[in-house]
C-alpha cells in the first residue's frame, strides 16, 4: 500500500521513531526500548514510515537499522512553507500589541 508522508507524521509515535533516528540509525528493538508498546506494534509504525518513504532499511550483519530519509521530510516542508508567512505575520503582529501592553503598563 502506498502511503503519504503526512499519513506518516499524523501518529505521535511514528513522530517519535523519526526523532530518534533522526540522531541516529536504530534497531527496531533499541526503538521499542523507548515505548510502552509491544515490539510488534513499533514494528507496525517503521512498516508505515518505511512505505512512506521516511525510513530507510539498512543490513549490518545480523541487525537491520533503520535511518532517516531527510529529503523525504523535505515534502513536509514544501507543504508548510506555503503557511509560514501566514503565521510569521500573526506572531510579528502579536508582539507589537504586547510590546503596546508593556509600555501602557510603565
Amino acid at each position: 500500500m502506498r502511503r503519504d508522508v503526512f499519513q506518516a507524521i499524523a501518529d505521535p509515535t511514528r513522530r517519535a521513531i523519526i526523532g530518534l533516528i533522526a540522531v541516529q540509525a536504530m534497531t527496531p528493538n533499541a526503538l521499542a526500548e523507548y515505548f510502552d508498546i509491544s515490539r510488534q506494534g513499533v514494528s507496525n509504525h517503521i512498516k508505515i514510515l518505511t512505505e512512506c518513504e521516511l525510513v530507510k532499511q539498512e543490513q549490518q550483519g545480523r541487525e537491520i537499522y533503520y535511518k532517516l530519509e531527510v529529503k523525504k521530510l523535505k515534502e513536509i516542508d514544501k507543504w508548510l512553507e506555503q503557511y509560514r508567512s501566514i503565521w510569521e505575520t500573526q506572531f510579528n503582529q502579536l508582539d507589537k500589541v504586547l510590546l503596546t501592553l508593556k509600555k501602557q503598563k510603565k
